[in-house]
């Protein structure tokens, strides 16, 4: 297992190639101007495309869909068709993007069948996940949903076992996935420099859907506990139990224990607004704390190990205690591209230069994700500890 990390991390890390070959493949890194005539300044240089992708859209409600169209805008991506049934919603985004009437579907079978996508990503409620699935893998097409990969561990079996039938990727996209600070703290751990992992803590959570002002579509199913599958743990608990599956290369938890609270009654009647987890590994511990009732944003990670300790603060920023040295801040280097982007590491991952099926996005890993979740809501309800 240690040698499979250091394969990946010197996949991610490797800095062989060039800056002018990196810059002709990612659109973030920007020419020297300062070599260029003026004549050649003033020229409109095209957008180099994250990826050539044909892209299907599965739904408008996830309020996270606006960084993939804000990308078809800029030229960075290839989307030929959006699955949406809602006119009013189709609408809205249609002006905001300058979307073409040809893009939009009522159906999403039909798109798919129409358009013949190479993936479909799902931005409709997590329990209809599975609907998207059940369209695409057998035509062949791959999905990326948003996090987590489904509502209820019964959802996820069912798509795991159309993704292995049909021989479709389905993958699960997470912000922290591309923080440069997460995959340096994980580089650090898997290099040994931690010594044995025995605790890691995250924090993911906010004010509240309704306080930072999502759209009325994503709160009305985020707080349905059918259609999300419960509140702030099924929001906010997915990324802690994603990146200690990651870091704890994809173990069985022994034990899961949870708490749920239900502070904000008025505004969340229906599901929970504040959780916390402890999951038991043989060799360590993992506390995830995610909550709809905290005064600001935070998502961050600690991880301790027996001989230091890391704190990713954000997405970029890093406390590290290392051999009983003091305490130093550090900023992460950037991930090198395709892996900085869900969209440039999709198509990586399906012209199989990267196989994708143990790290964060992974459906290996993703089903650990939602036994865990599953066992969380089994004890808040019962009140107990739950054994795997």
């Amino acid at each position: 297992m240690k040698l499979l990390r250091l394969l990946s991390i010197l996949l991610l890390t490797s800095g062989a190639l060039s800056s002018a070959s990196i810059a002709q493949t990612h659109p973030a890194l920007k020419a020297d101007t300062a070599t260029l005539t003026p004549d050649m300044s003033k020229k409109q240089v095209k957008p180099v495309m994250l990826s050539n992708l044909k892209i299907g859209i599965a739904g408008l409600s996830h309020d996270h869909v606006h960084n993939v169209l804000n990308q078809y805008k800029q030229g960075l991506v290839n989307i030929v068709g959006i699955a949406e049934a809602n006119k009013e919603l189709r609408a809205r985004f249609q002006k905001q993007y300058q979307l073409p009437d040809s893009l939009f579907y009522d159906d999403l079978k039909k798109m798919a069948s129409e358009r013949k996508p190479d993936a479909v990503l799902g931005f409709n409620p997590v329990a209809k996940h599975i609907d998207v699935v059940e369209i695409c893998a057998p035509l062949g097409i791959s999905v990326m949903v948003e996090k987590p990969l489904a509502a209820t561990l019964t959802q996820a079996r069912r798509m795991e076992f159309l993704a292995l039938k049909y021989y479709i990727k389905l993958l699960t996209n997470y912000e922290t996935t591309w923080y440069p600070s997460y995959q340096h703290v994980y580089n650090m751990a898997a290099n040994d420099s931690l010594g044995t992992i025995r605790k890691i803590v995250v924090h993911d959570g906010h004010q509240g859907p309704k306080e930072i002002k999502c759209s009325k579509e994503f709160v009305s199913w985020l707080t349905d506990p059918e259609l999300n599958g419960g509140g702030a743990l099924i929001d906010f608990g997915c990324y802690g139990a994603d990146l200690m599956t990651w870091l704890m290369e994809g173990q069985r938890p022994i034990a899961v224990t949870a708490v749920a609270r239900h502070f904000k009654l008025q505004a969340y009647p229906k599901v929970e607004d504040d959780v916390s987890v402890i999951i038991e590994y043989p060799t360590a511990t993992g506390i995830i704390e995610a909550s709809w009732n905290w005064p600001f944003s935070i998502k961050d990670l600690e991880v301790f190990g027996d001989d230091g300790y890391m704190h990713a603060l954000d997405n970029t920023n890093i406390v590290s205690r290392l051999n009983q040295n003091v305490s130093t801040l550090k900023v992460a280097n950037n991930i090198i591209p395709p892996m900085d982007n869900p969209i440039s590491y999709l198509q990586t991952v399906l012209q199989n230069r990267l196989v994708g099926l143990t790290d964060r996005s992974s459906l290996k890993y993703n089903m650990m994700v939602m036994v865990i979740l599953d066992a969380a809501k089994r004890s808040i309800a019962e009140g107990k500890r739950i054994v795997l």
